[in-house]
């Protein structure tokens, strides 16, 4: 989901994209209707077999994972992941787990999450979840930015952005955290924006890092990107790509270092 908002971020930041849909749907099934289904994860895999014989993952910069509907999906995200690298070694892989959310807790089957954390976390280089994600990768509480940094660097990935981390009573923190500095951006809670602005964060920081920004910048510029989506978005009935220039984003908001 948000497959449609993460091409065209990445395509406007000038990267080459190859998208392939795990699910096609109607519309975000948080509405009262929804229709649609999963594509098959064998054809997902012949898909992925298709590109390499015709040389088209060579030039791949990075894979960036999202929904994934069945523990099936998961296997077949790796076999992506495992064919980019044997034609590009260099690749960046970022995890975007997408199995769960607050208040609801998982929303895709407890296996699909188990996958997630036992095959496609290994592989990555960035993780990106959310307070629920990053809580149940870790096995540890998260209510806290200092919470959110002994979590990430329990995954043992060279990168982790955590957000929607409770910061005070209307704020949320988006906490980036390598081996050696974590650090967070603080964004206010806000109402009546359309679902997906977790999607477009780790789109943009995707697209920023792939274009050689350390982690720090990278996730400064996703923030900033995001807020300006949101900004453009309230209201409406989806996310307003085009009029947010997302990734053009100049309000760069610093980071606030977090000891320890």
């Amino acid at each position: 989901m948000g497959l449609r908002v993460i091409v065209a971020a990445l395509e406007r930041m000038g990267h080459e994209t190859v998208s392939c849909p795990t699910i096609v749907l109607s519309n975000h099934p948080r509405y009262p209707q929804c229709a649609g289904r999963a594509v098959a994860p064998e054809v997902l895999v012949e898909m992925f077999a298709a590109l390499d014989a015709n040389g088209l993952l060579a030039d791949v910069d990075a894979v960036l994972t999202g929904y994934l509907p069945s523990a099936a999906h998961v296997a077949a995200a790796a076999d992506l992941i495992s064919r980019v690298r044997n034609r590009r070694p260099e690749a960046l892989v970022v995890c975007d787990p997408v199995f769960g959310d607050d208040p609801s807790g998982l929303f895709l089957p407890e296996s699909v999450a188990e996958a997630v954390r036992d095959r496609l976390l290994p592989l990555a280089d960035v993780v990106k979840p959310n307070r629920f994600e990053l809580s149940y990768l870790s096995g540890r509480p998260v209510t806290t930015p200092a919470e959110a940094v002994s979590a990430a660097r329990s995954l043992n990935r060279p990168v982790v952005l955590a957000s929607s981390i409770p910061h005070g009573d209307r704020a949320l923190a988006n906490v980036v955290v390598t081996a050696g500095r974590a650090a967070y951006a603080s964004v206010g809670r806000e109402e009546g924006v359309p679902r997906g602005t977790g999607d477009i964060l780790g789109a943009l920081l995707t697209g920023h890092l792939a274009a050689g920004r350390d982690a720090f910048e990278s996730a400064s510029r996703a923030v900033a990107g995001a807020g300006r989506m949101i900004a453009a978005s309230r209201g409406h009935s989806e996310l307003q790509l085009a009029d947010s220039a997302a990734w053009q984003a100049s309000d760069v908001p610093a980071l606030t270092d977090i000891a320890g």
